[in-house]
């Protein structure tokens, strides 16, 4: 089983997913961001603004995450942004396609406090950084109406972390989250 957590950057899905790991038998986190950071250096001559636009970086998280469940079993909490509702159905196909069930939570924040967390975020970033995770709020904002369809929406507005992942939890154990794959 796949718990995704997407969002944007500042709603807490790395906190979240640390969390969870602590509730979920067998749960582990994976982050397809290194998926991404391994294929920069065969692919960084292509053309790109975001890794997730290679093809190979869809099918390879599918494809890893396939692979680390055959093997160990449990469940992937996988804390990743996905926009784009193409790279979305994609992946999501590729993991219905193996046979793995994925609960997808949006971590929803207002702007404000989004705004807020990602100025004041204490991980040693360049300003380039903060600035591509400001950039992204409004495309964000644009995904809205789809996310809302694809996933179970949780508002970390006013939310600690640890609350959250024990919302997740009980909602994948009691499975009232939407499954979207199976």
């Amino acid at each position: 089983m796949i718990v995704w957590l997407n969002g944007t950057f500042g709603a807490g899905k790395t906190t979240t997913a640390k969390e969870l790991t602590g509730l979920l038998p067998q749960a582990r986190v994976f982050d397809p961001e290194e998926v991404g950071y391994m294929l920069r250096h065969v692919l960084n001559s292509v053309p790109h603004t975001n890794f997730q636009e290679w093809t190979p970086w869809r099918g390879l998280v599918v494809e890893t995450a396939a692979q680390v469940l055959g093997y160990v079993g449990g469940v992937l909490v996988v804390p990743q942004t996905v926009l784009t509702a193409a790279y979305w159905t994609e992946i999501r196909t590729g993991l219905a396609a193996k046979g793995i069930p994925v609960h997808h939570f949006v971590l929803h924040t207002d702007r404000d406090t989004l705004t807020t967390r990602i100025r004041t975020d204490t991980a040693p970033e360049s300003l380039s950084a903060v600035r591509w995770r400001l950039d992204h709020l409004t495309p964000y904002e644009e995904a809205l109406p789809w996310l809302r369809r694809e996933a179970t929406v949780l508002d970390t507005t006013h939310v600690p972390p640890a609350a959250v992942a024990r919302t997740i939890a009980d909602a994948v154990r009691a499975n009232t989250a939407r499954p979207t794959a199976v």
